[in-house]
């Protein structure tokens, strides 16, 4: 029987579901979390918005009915097993709450025949969506306490199982926030060249140069000054692409390279060196480069840098950002580049990092520029 399978997980994770749910709710989340996830590209939500018709608006209602609560039951059933206590942090308890909640938000939802139906289920996964806004400030937070808990009992690269958890957690955030935001966006007057969230005509040197000044303002913010950035590229090319993905990937890199520039740099009696930022137009991929001369970082030290329990920051600092589609914890709790690589990879490219110890490093961020590659699922 079902129920007796149930039995084969931790009895620790059982007591904390059944206090928590009904029986009849602990084996729908099990039966779902069974059910195979389904992924969609980038071209297949552009091809799908370019026309949100009623029909269209309430086939994806339909399909979002089905397809979340099979992506939240995954999670709730990970967040309850997670090792080296990961499960027993209040945040992550709280994160599973969240989770739960919604999951059976959703469930309880009855089926969507009409497009009343639909209005109501797009109120209902917009309190969904804003409900989890919180989510990857506070799960941070859960690992800092474990981070604390393990001090210099466990090295950072032991515990690779936390490091692919959260891989695969926040990939599939990015992956729900995505669909989510697709479907409300598409009800809305959109700009001229978008479709829901998706711009069809992105210029990466434009984003560029917009995610330079603010990266250059907190720079200025930090240490009263900031080296200069310099763009190379064709500011006519476009490719379809989310806006705001492209943004934080690009924040995030140039961040870390005016921090390192910055701080190699403060006492020269010279000008900082520009950190350089090249776009090239591939057949297959968009590639962006990020170089800087700040030092670099001990060839030791690179597969550290993609570890969420790894930061070089002194303190955790938490900024104040309005949206919540990107992680607003930026420095500290280690977050920046793995994300950001996490969001590369959402719709099929990649982020690599090459550094020379001594002088400087060189990030390449690929993006695909044919988006038909389906969503990466854990």
């Amino acid at each position: 029987m079902l129920w007796l399978k149930l039995f084969a997980m931790t009895a620790r994770a059982l007591r904390r579901l059944v206090d928590t749910v009904s029986r009849d709710v602990f084996e729908d989340i099990y039966r779902c979390s069974e059910m195979k996830q389904t992924g969609v590209s980038l071209k297949y939500m552009m091809d799908f918005g370019s026309y949100p018709s009623k029909k269209n608006l309430l086939l994806s209602s339909q399909f979002l009915h089905n397809e979340l609560p099979v992506r939240l039951a995954h999670r709730v059933t990970e967040l309850e097993n997670l090792p080296h206590g990961l499960s027993t942090k209040a945040p992550v308890l709280k994160v599973r709450d969240w989770y739960l909640d919604s999951f059976m938000d959703l469930r309880n939802f009855p089926e969507i025949q009409d497009m009343e139906d639909e209005t109501r289920f797009t109120n209902l996964i917009t309190r969904v969506k804003m409900r989890h806004n919180d989510v990857m400030p506070t799960m941070a937070m859960g690992i800092q306490q474990l981070k604390e808990d393990l001090g210099r009992k466990v090295g950072l690269n032991e515990i690779p199982e936390i490091h692919q958890f959260l891989d695969r957690f926040y990939m599939s955030r990015i992956g729900i926030r995505m669909l989510i935001g697709q479907h409300i966006a598409l009800h809305n007057s959109p700009p001229p060249t978008y479709i829901g969230l998706i711009c069809t005509s992105v210029s990466p040197v434009e984003v560029a140069q917009n995610a330079i000044d603010d990266a250059r303002s907190a720079c200025m913010r930090t240490y009263g000054s900031a080296p200069e950035v310099h763009v190379y590229g064709d500011p006519n090319f476009t490719f379809p692409y989310v806006p705001t993905h492209l943004h934080q990937m690009l924040f995030e890199l140039i961040k870390n390279s005016l921090r390192a520039v910055q701080e190699r740099f403060q006492d020269a009696d010279h000008e900082c060196p520009p950190i350089r930022v090249v776009v090239a137009d591939g057949i297959e991929d968009v590639t962006i480069k990020i170089s800087d001369e700040g030092g670099g970082i001990p060839r030791s030290g690179l597969p550290k840098i993609w570890t969420y329990l790894y930061s070089t920051a002194k303190n955790p600092v938490v900024l104040d950002r309005q949206d919540h589609e990107l992680p607003n914890v930026m420095a500290g709790y280690g977050y920046g580049l793995p994300i950001s690589r996490l969001y590369a990879r959402y719709f099929g490219g990649d982020l690599q990092v090459i550094s020379m110890e001594g002088y400087g490093t060189d990030a390449y961020l690929h993006l695909n520029r044919l988006g038909n590659v389906q969503e990466p699922l854990p």
